[in-house]
């Protein structure tokens, strides 16, 4: 876990995290599944967007 924010509005909290890849992150997040309902978001660095995009 990178971050933890608590939030107003439609989410009670953010959290941040790093994974090898998005499976990884996925199978740390279904241990709160039966607890907790969860939208995830996949992250790029804005410098390896523009390579992508270049």
């Amino acid at each position: 876990m990178i971050s933890a924010y608590w939030t107003i509005g439609r989410y009670d909290a953010v959290v941040t995290l790093e994974a090898p890849s998005e499976r990884a992150a996925l199978k740390a997040l279904m241990r709160w599944g039966d607890y907790l309902n969860t939208e995830t978001l996949v992250a790029v660095p804005r410098e390896e967007a523009v390579k992508l995009l270049g």
